[in-house]
């Protein structure tokens, strides 16, 4: 299996037979290299109704005939714009033919801004994803704030690999971040939503010296993969 960071908070996971993305945002994000009119997935995978996760989701959905996966009321959202989707909510899980999605609760907010009417849309309450399949776990915090869950989710998951936003300012910074992932207890982390806006500015490579010994830290540029 290989997942690939492309940047903000785009991860593409590829398995032998699928493609999933998590949180597309690729127009507007200029640390990526995708092209979304040559982009191929299978499910998309939603933790939010920020502009700046739900992205291309409608474009790349349509052209692929994809599966999006989202909290119940983005899904629906989406759904009103010919887009297929399943619903799911925090705490849920389901079964898909590439393995297991379980929504968890993330601290932040849900809605989606449509600039030219200045209409804010909410979807429902933002999530993490802990997705399971091909005998690993990977966990997307989403957007989130520290919260004391968290080592819940350490405890009953065994996490090979999580993704955890350190911009700070709208989500948690690199020292909370560090202590998500002590609670985590994740064999590897890497640290996403960080220098695609100036307010979010942070040093990846801070928030791995920050990580207890056994935690590896891995910074990776956009495109650039690991394999599980």
């Amino acid at each position: 299996m290989k997942v690939t960071y492309h940047g903000h908070s785009v991860v593409l996971i590829e398995t032998n037979e699928k493609k999933i993305i998590i949180d597309p945002f690729i127009n507007g994000n200029g640390q990526t290299t995708l092209s979304v009119s040559e982009l191929e997935v299978d499910y998309i995978l939603l933790s939010h109704g920020h502009n700046d996760h739900v992205g291309d989701t409608v474009e790349l959905a349509k052209q692929n005939n994809a599966l999006v996966v989202a909290p119940f009321e983005l899904a629906t959202y989406l759904s009103w714009q010919g887009v297929n989707t399943h619903a799911m909510h925090i705490g849920g899980a389901h079964q898909f033919d590439f393995g297991v999605v379980k929504l968890t609760q993330a601290f932040h907010g849900s809605a989606y801004v449509e600039e030219e009417t200045k209409k804010i849309v909410y979807t429902g309450m933002p999530a993490g994803l802990l997705i399971s399949l091909e005998g690993k776990t990977i966990y997307h915090a989403g957007d989130t704030a520290l919260f004391s869950d968290m080592k819940v989710i350490g405890d009953r998951n065994r996490i090979d690999l999580a993704f955890l936003p350190i911009g700070d300012n709208f989500t948690m910074g690199p020292t909370d971040a560090a202590l998500a992932a002590t609670w985590l207890k994740a064999k590897q982390v890497v640290p996403i939503h960080y220098n695609t806006f100036p307010v979010i500015e942070q040093d990846p490579k801070v928030f791995c010296s920050l990580l207890e010994d056994g935690i590896e830290g891995k910074v990776l540029v956009s495109g650039e993969t690991i394999e599980l």
